[in-house]
């Protein structure tokens, strides 16, 4: 399954200025398989540790100080020759510091090893920091992904023509309903294989209990049992909190009586480590965006469409019947793509209740509004009223229509969000 992160790994490995490389990203999103996929497709052998317990490898790395020595120790501690631009070492499941501090002394100075590093939080980024490493995002497949895992690169093509020229996808139909299939199948690798094989989203859906095992065991690691418990609560809450007219986050929906100062810790390691994503509300606009925030005030998405499926135990029928549901993935959906493309998750809320879905700041440090087209929803003015009192001149509608543009605002495909990574 070709993965957009293959093309950087290439380029990495060409650096001249290569270092060690940290990939991070939720368990399950294929960080594993990709890694050990690159390294037998662009090396002579590949050499795997996996760090969980490994008391022999954390001796090494703690003990030995010069890069010699520890290539010379990992090499019968994996009994496999590890050779100067041939080997891709790998290690697995890092969460200890130790192993990590062991690795820096392969991004101090110049040398001919190639060293991938895996982990699965985001929160170990702030104590692995350092200028020794290379860091990576890995996310689960996108719709762009998805089309050419299923054998659509054509179909890609199409869409990225009538996004780059804004006119209409001749497929736009066929772009549709291989999109519903994808935010129903999610973007986990063996969802998405299993769906691709057998034709049927509900096969995949045993998946989404072992990813939501993985979250469990992730959440585990904290040290607080009542936290443990608290971010399991605001876990399973969130298809019910999006489901709800007004989707901003109430704590008594966990349990009556619950606070956010119970909360706030479970919600922070759910959202600082990708198991859910946090949009705050905004209320006034300018730059930068983050200074607008209301810390209070916020709606929580699942980090993958299909575990939110799962979750709120859809099935096809229901999903394309039920606009209202359908709604709720689509939104879901656009948070994940935007996240993952880099921008901050916020939304607009003015005290008229006037609701924008989404506002991103460019990296050229443009404002654009982003709304989701609600067919339930005749005619919405939020959008209009919000680019006029900020005088905001660009602005998109995310809409199961074709490419078009109306009044200066531009109409985008769902199917199309992929695109907005490079566009803005």
């Amino acid at each position: 399954m070709e993965r957009k992160i293959n093309f950087y790994l290439k380029r990495w490995k060409k650096d001249l200025t290569r270092k060690p490389l940290l990939i991070y990203g939720n368990k399950q999103v294929g960080k594993t398989y990709t890694a050990i996929k690159f390294g037998e497709e662009e090396y002579k052998n590949v050499v795997y540790f996996n760090c969980d317990n490994n008391l022999e490898l954390l001796n090494i790395l703690k003990r030995e100080k010069t890069i010699d020595r520890i290539i010379e120790k990992l090499s019968l501690l994996s009994n496999e020759m590890i050779m100067l631009n041939d080997t891709l070492i790998i290690f697995d499941n890092v969460n200890d510091v130790d192993i990590v501090n062991g690795l820096r002394v392969f991004g101090k100075f110049d040398n001919g090893y190639h060293i991938i590093m895996i982990t699965s939080l985001k929160e170990n980024l702030n104590k692995f920091k350092g200028e020794e490493f290379h860091y990576k995002a890995m996310y689960p497949l996108d719709f762009e992904e998805y089309l050419i895992a299923s054998g659509n690169n054509q179909l890609v093509e199409f869409i990225k023509t009538s996004f780059k020229n804004n006119t209409a996808m001749p497929f736009h139909s066929v772009a549709l309903e291989y999109f519903d299939d994808f935010v129903m199948t999610g973007g986990m690798p063996e969802a998405v294989a299993i769906k691709l094989q057998d034709k049927n989203t509900l096969l995949s859906m045993p998946v989404y209990d072992k990813v939501l095992d993985s979250y469990r065991k992730e959440i585990g690691m904290l040290d607080n049992l009542i936290d443990i418990t608290r971010c399991n609560e605001v876990l399973d809450s969130i298809p019910f909190q999006l489901q709800k007219q007004n989707r901003k986050f109430q704590y008594g929906l966990i349990k009556l009586g619950s606070r956010s100062k119970d909360y706030d810790k479970s919600i922070s390691f759910l959202h600082n480590n990708g198991l859910a994503y946090k949009c705050y509300k905004i209320s006034n606009v300018k730059s930068p965006l983050s200074s607008c925030k209301d810390v209070e005030s916020f709606k929580l998405y699942m980090s993958d469409t299909g575990l939110l499926f799962y979750q709120m135990h859809l099935n096809k029928n229901k999903f394309l019947n039920d606009y209202k549901m359908k709604n709720i993935i689509y939104e879901n959906c656009i948070a994940i793509n935007l996240l993952n493309s880099g921008y901050g998750l916020y939304y607009y809320q003015s005290e008229g209740k006037a609701e924008v879905s989404f506002v991103i700041q460019t990296r050229a440090g443009r404002i654009i509004p982003i709304e989701l087209v609600d067919k339930n929803v005749s005619k919405s003015k939020a959008l209009t009223l919000f680019m006029n009192k900020f005088g905001i001149k660009d602005a998109i509608r995310i809409t199961e229509d074709n490419f078009s543009v109306k009044k200066g605002v531009r109409y985008i495909p769902i199917y199309a969000l992929f695109c907005l990574a490079d566009a803005i």
